[in-house]
């Protein structure tokens, strides 16, 4: 490994990962069609205290990969192989109900859309006791003071008249806090973020990610966090994994993956980001095309379609991963190339 690699090591609470996802593979398919590859391979460790983050276009993959992990994908139509084990052990193996008892517990996940996450006619009280007596064995009496702490914590004024409150009543940023309140309910181990600063505005946004910079620092716990902003990238993570078409297409650590980044892809990202210093009326540079433009990755690079940097080979052949387990990308001709 030579030394540039070594300054790209993300930092993390512990030398051992608490989660390590290896080659996860999720396959949909419908009576009559054709298999459709939503997670491809994908790999990634991720320690107590630290941040890790999923990137990407809507339809990547990133969302379906914590869905597996969380064992939370619909019961037909998808096989699911690979590892991702959680503290020795494997969670794509466990039982529904002993994975039951893992969700909400040890691992615990924030859901994009905090409307259709809480139940509209169950109070905001009660979705957030539940929890805890279920994993906690308190009864609601016992569990109800700890609800408005968590709601004090998270932000929400007035928690405890807010208990009675229904989602509906809530404003949105104060759901997405009510959400996050119910996953810190039992203090997890491991916190899977998906986009939770979705459809808001972005002094809310900025408070909700301050919340859980916060969270991984005070309590050590290990946060996997999906989105496709990179400017959320740049405030919180510590190692970022590019994904495109269900595969991790670049690894690094984030001051060297936005400093040089080398898959295309990953430029194109960092390009459609509004910049503050850039001259009057100069437009963005969006990565063309959509992800429906893409080549199936047993033949071609599926970016190939899309991308500025395009050689004979991306078309004809798979590209393999240059690098190791914390600094690589899968690219033919790779931009930059200081890291």
């Amino acid at each position: 490994m030579t030394q540039t690699q070594h300054t790209n090591r993300p930092r993390g609470g512990s030398s051992e990962p608490l989660l390590s996802v290896r080659d996860l593979r999720v396959t949909f398919q419908r009576q009559g069609e054709e298999e459709f590859h939503a997670v491809d391979g994908v790999s990634f460790d991720v320690r107590p205290g630290q941040t890790v983050g999923l990137v990407g276009e809507s339809g990547c993959g990133k969302s379906v990969t914590s869905l597996a992990i969380m064992g939370l994908l619909p019961g037909r139509g998808n096989r699911v192989s690979g590892s991702a084990i959680f503290d020795g052990e494997d969670l794509l193996t466990l039982s529904p109900a002993a994975m039951r008892d893992r969700r909400g517990s040890e691992i615990a996940m924030i859901f994009q859309d905090p409307l259709s996450s809480l139940n509209p006619v169950i109070s905001i009280g009660r979705q957030v006791t539940e929890v805890m007596e279920r994993h906690q064995g308190l009864s609601r009496k016992q569990a109800t003071p700890k609800a408005v702490e968590l709601l004090e914590r998270v932000g929400i004024p007035d928690p405890k008249a807010r208990l009675l409150n229904y989602p509906h009543q809530l404003s949105g940023g104060m759901r997405q806090r009510a959400l996050i309140a119910m996953a810190l309910a039992c203090n997890p181990r491991l916190l899977i973020a998906d986009e939770p600063t979705t459809a808001l505005d972005v002094t809310i946004q900025a408070q909700i990610l301050a919340l859980l910079k916060e969270l991984v620092v005070d309590t050590g716990t290990a946060l996997v966090m999906i989105t496709h902003d990179l400017g959320v990238v740049a405030g919180l993570c510590d190692e970022v994994n590019v994904l495109y078409g269900g595969k991790v297409v670049e690894r690094g650590g984030r001051h060297g993956l936005f400093r040089d980044p080398r898959h295309p892809y990953t430029v194109g990202l960092l390009n459609s980001i509004p910049r503050l210093d850039a001259a009057r009326g100069e437009k963005l540079s969006p990565v063309p095309g959509s992800v429906a433009d893409n080549l199936p990755w047993t033949s071609a690079c599926a970016f190939a379609p899309r991308c500025s940097q395009v050689v004979d080979a991306c078309t004809r052949e798979t590209p393999q991963w240059e690098g190791d387990q914390v600094v690589g990308h899968r690219c033919f001709n790779p931009m930059g190339g200081t890291r």
